[in-house]
């Protein structure tokens, strides 16, 4: 997003420890005197931006640069930016310091390993998260997935979105086949007929509205979701380094809401061709779903109310074990800058 985030899990997981025996023995934030004998550089690593959003126009005109110079840190790009699952590894293995997700994929994440804390906030996307089907499947309603597949990503957004919209419409889960995928292999096994519907967000959802025959059934706002586009940062991060986490605060606030005036600015930031650009279709459905989001927020008692919700509907769905509470992994972005002032 933008705004607005299992073989290949394994092979992440093993690249993780990898990183991990790599990193500082400080804590992972690898620091270096700069010149003159000033304060020192505490080095950043964020998953790339990729060719679009507010991280990848940021590294491009060095405007992040700048922000996090004022707190003498700067960015170390690592890999980049995709499912939460995998960044949450790597916050957890010291491979990673900062990685944007959902406040499912998060809630997910932490009720297996906290090991890292929430700082921001951005609205749920109410128009590019959804369940696609082909245009020409016949399913029409929710009511149609009965007896059908649908493919999910264990977890997260994409199985939230669809139990969510089982709930909506008193639709027994059973009912439904869920097909467990990675995100990055769903869109072939959609595309050639092997399941009937996909539950996903916009990074997978835009391009298929644009390239392969796909619609919505049913989005995220139409089935109420709470699903929050949430950041995190390492624990042992967040205590050393509030002034820096501030500060990347404060850059994705400011650059968030001059996105949702220009979206246009935002797009194909890098490249125009290739891979990674967004085609003149995609922009014609991406555009008003950016001008609709809104930028990165504190977290407040509304989100932590909506967090609640989501943690208390993950344990009615037997998604995590029992109701897990965000509130002790959420940072008061504004107190704990204070407290270093």
């Amino acid at each position: 997003m933008n705004v607005r985030q299992l073989a290949l899990a394994t092979t992440a997981l093993l690249a993780t420890l990898s990183l991990a025996a790599c990193s500082s023995s400080s804590g992972g934030s690898a620091r270096a005197d700069t010149a003159g004998g000033s304060a020192p550089t505490i080095t950043v690593r964020i998953p790339d931006g990729g060719n679009s959003g507010v991280l990848a126009l940021g590294r491009k005109d060095g405007s992040l640069d700048k922000a996090l110079a004022k707190v003498h840190a700067k960015v170390a790009w690592t890999g980049t930016a995709g499912a939460f699952a995998p960044a949450a590894q790597e916050l957890d293995a010291n491979a990673l310091d900062f990685a944007e997700g959902s406040i499912t994929s998060a809630i997910a994440a932490l009720a297996q390993t906290p090991g890292f804390k929430l700082f921001a906030a951005v609205d749920p996307d109410k128009l590019g998260e959804g369940i696609l089907v082909k245009k020409d499947s016949g399913i029409n309603s929710v009511s149609d997935l009965v007896g059908k597949k649908v493919a999910v990503w264990h977890g997260g957004t994409s199985e939230y979105l669809l139990l969510k919209a089982l709930q909506q419409q008193h639709i027994p889960v059973d009912q439904v086949k869920r097909v467990y995928l990675q995100p990055n292999q769903i869109g072939p096994v959609f595309n050639s007929g092997q399941v009937d519907a996909w539950s996903t967000w916009g990074t997978y959802s835009i391009p298929a509205l644009a390239n392969s025959d796909a619609r919505f059934l049913t989005t995220g706002g139409q089935v109420g979701s709470d699903n929050y586009a949430v950041w995190a940062v390492r624990n042992d991060f967040a205590d050393k380094h509030p002034d820096v986490v501030k500060a990347l605060y404060t850059y994705l606030h400011d650059a968030g809401t001059k996105q949702q005036q220009n979206p246009e600015a935002y797009l194909n930031v890098k490249t125009t061709s290739g891979p990674e650009a967004v085609s003149p279709a995609q922009q014609a459905i991406e555009l008003p779903i950016d001008k609709a989001l809104g930028t990165a927020q504190p977290i407040g008692g509304t989100q932590l109310a909506h967090f609640a919700t989501v943690a208390q509907f993950f344990a009615d769905q037997k998604i995590t074990k029992g109701v897990f509470d965000v509130k002790p992994h959420v940072i008061d972005i504004d107190a704990a800058a204070a407290g270093t002032e």
